[in-house]
């Protein structure tokens, strides 16, 4: 493809970059987010201590952290060699940033304030990436948007009804 239009070449080699710039930490924030929420939700229908919920963040923000750096490189390598350090360390970082911000969270709020900060920070993350994501390739935004905070919602829906059963049944 031959493009003639300077402005209109520059705009795509930009458009790339922002796409390309995403992808480095998209997962990781997309990741961190659902999962926190999920535990935070799903932690609290069990009446899980405060203590119990920092631990399980804590676990989240290093050990899950680090398992899914490592599925993050292994897949970037089994694609190519090309930028796959960057990669993993970019995506340890966000996930790691994520979730220890909403660490300070249940830590410094009473928890239900915490969880509901944490939502709307996290819903607010998700869909400013899907945001950039949309405009990066000149898709419908709102939809866009809309369907990826769906979806974060059905994780916390899932979340609530799984803590919930669980203490249904033997608590």
């Amino acid at each position: 493809m031959i493009i003639t239009d300077p402005e209109r070449k520059y705009l795509i080699s930009y458009t790339s970059y922002i796409a390309m710039d995403l992808s480095r930490f998209s997962f990781g924030a997309t990741s961190a987010v659902t999962s926190c929420l999920a535990l935070l939700i799903g932690l609290n229908s069990l009446a899980v201590s405060k203590l119990g919920i920092i631990g399980a963040l804590l676990v989240i923000a290093f050990a899950d952290n680090i398992a899914d750096s490592l599925g993050v490189h292994i897949y970037a390598e089994s694609k190519s060699r090309t930028h796959t350090n960057v990669s993993t360390i970019s995506n340890y970082l966000t996930r790691l940033g994520i979730s220890l911000l909403m660490i300070v969270f249940v830590v410094l709020l009473p928890l239900m304030d915490a969880i509901i900060v944490s939502v709307v920070f996290g819903l607010l993350v998700i869909a400013i990436l899907s945001y950039l994501i949309a405009r990066s390739y000149r898709m419908d935004s709102t939809r866009l948007v809309v369907e990826h905070l769906i979806v974060t919602g059905l994780v916390l829906v899932a979340s609530q009804l799984i803590g919930s059963s669980i203490r249904a049944l033997f608590g």
